[in-house]
């Protein structure tokens, strides 16, 4: 089976309460297979943020930090409630002096960057170390010239 989508169009701006209204009534609908309705979401885009004030080694090892911990950090910090990731993190060494990491996450937010917003200049613990998010302008993948 394929999945359906349905596009509701209104003279009106779609909240999201009107958003989990439809996803409410798709699911009870009957012939229909829960497994194929997927939530629906006001348009996206991504913004990028950075994290800075974490080691780039594990504390007592010699492995840099991870990805999936990384992952596994934001999902279970307050601040990252309903704030899903576009992509996987990277993750670099601030520099090859410094035992600081730099980690770019992708995020799905909303056209006028609310999620971003909410979260820019925020702090959270990692075990003993504070964490920063930080806005970017842009995907770290994409070299750009400043001049």
């Amino acid at each position: 089976m394929e999945k359906v989508g349905i596009i509701v169009t209104t003279n009106q701006a779609a909240s999201v309460q009107d958003m989990s209204t439809i996803e409410k009534v798709l699911k009870e609908a009957k012939n229909v297979n829960r497994d194929l309705i997927e939530c629906p979401h006001l348009p996206q885009s991504k913004s990028y943020l950075k994290i800075l004030g974490l080691p780039y080694y594990l504390e007592n090892t010699n492995n840099p930090i991870t990805s999936e911990l990384v992952e596994g950090v934001i999902k279970e910090s307050h601040i990252f409630n309903d704030v899903p990731l576009a992509s996987k993190s990277r993750i670099i060494k601030a520099s090859s002096n410094s035992d600081s990491a730099v980690i770019w996450i992708d995020i799905w937010d909303s056209q006028n960057r609310t999620k971003a917003k909410a979260i820019i200049n925020c702090c959270f613990n990692v075990g003993c170390y504070i964490a920063t998010v930080c806005g970017t302008n842009m995907n770290p993948s994409v070299p750009q010239c400043k001049n």
